[in-house]
């Protein structure tokens, strides 16, 4: 088996020396590129002959699906696969897998610290604090006995429910399918409008699809608290961001903490949201640690190797 990894996996030399090993000894010969290209020519051609492509989250068009008539397997290395043209594998034929868990523990930790940060100010008292200031104008609130909603139930929210469970928060938990029949989480299922109304802090876990895009827009600020705040760890689009600074500047709520957006990073100066002081940010980092790059390496070996056995896992098409 041909197996390309078409992007860098921010993984050492001595961990990507390992995965040639697991790979040789079993018969299929994979390479690596050290760099990232966006480029779709330059997609295909490092994608050619390759039975099997493994990238992140670089776009991967149904122009370049359609160009390989050798691929036989997509291994995504990211949880979501928005950036990835998965009717055209579908049509194809191709198998597509995502590393579904990697992330889990470190996006559910940036989210309750992007909590804290909004709660209690601590990226802005940082640089007051150096310049010699007080913490005048700046006391915020506890966590603690907070009500938290979280959008989108799944591993990764209800890792944040476990979390939030410590620092003694009631939490209310919306789902798009069913409720587990089996609640370990402490999670008090409601209606979409409920959550909204009644969460001192809304914070969002769902995946992005044709139902989640601009899930959250003008409606849905107006029903939140004036006093509450908005965490986004999942993708940007779930969030209507003309609305969500609209309700910032006019206080419909208090504030936000942001890792997605509608694109991503670098911003230029004169992006809006940039500019609103009761907005954390951070630039797509909540699915980053160096844990989590070794644990992504080895789902996505395992991923291929349980497909070539024909016994997929993490099967999205």
């Amino acid at each position: 088996m041909l197996i390309h990894v078409i992007e860098p996996l921010a993984i050492s030399k001595e961990k990507i020396d390992e995965i040639v090993k697991l790979f040789k000894g079993k018969g299929h010969d994979i390479s690596f590129f050290s760099d990232r290209n966006e480029d779709p020519t330059e997609i295909i051609r490092r994608s050619e002959k390759a039975e099997v492509v493994v990238f992140g989250n670089l776009p991967f068009p149904e122009k370049c699906v359609n160009s390989l008539p050798h691929l036989k397997m997509i291994a995504v290395a990211f949880t979501g696969v928005d950036h990835v043209a998965v009717e055209a594998c579908r049509e194809k034929g191709i198998r597509v897998c995502n590393a579904s868990g990697y992330s889990t523990i470190n996006v559910s930790e940036l989210t309750v610290g992007l909590m804290i940060d909004v709660l209690r100010n601590m990226s802005r008292l940082d640089p007051i604090t150096r310049k010699g200031g007080t913490k005048e104008g700046l006391v915020g609130f506890d966590l603690a006995g907070k009500t938290v909603g979280i959008i989108g139930t799944g591993e990764i929210g209800k890792r944040v429910a476990s979390l939030l469970k410590a620092f003694d928060c009631k939490i209310l938990g919306y789902n798009r399918g069913n409720v587990p029949a089996e609640n370990t989480h402490c999670i008090e299922y409601v209606s979409r409008e409920d959550l909204l109304k009644n969460s001192d802090i809304v914070t969002l876990h769902c995946p992005l699809n044709d139902s989640t895009r601009d899930l959250i827009g003008e409606r849905e600020f107006s029903l939140m608290k004036n006093s509450a705040y908005i965490i986004n760890c999942a993708r940007g689009p779930v969030i209507t961001t003309s609305a969500m600074v609209k309700a910032l500047k006019n206080g419909e709520i208090s504030g936000a903490g942001i890792d997605v957006f509608d694109t991503e990073p670098p911003f230029s100066e004169d992006c809006e949201i940039l500019k609103l002081k009761n907005v954390v940010v951070t630039p797509h980092i909540a699915f980053a640690t160096r844990e989590a790059f070794v644990r992504r390496a080895d789902i996505v070996s395992d991923n291929i190797l349980s497909w070539i056995d024909g016994k997929a896992k993490s099967v999205i098409v």
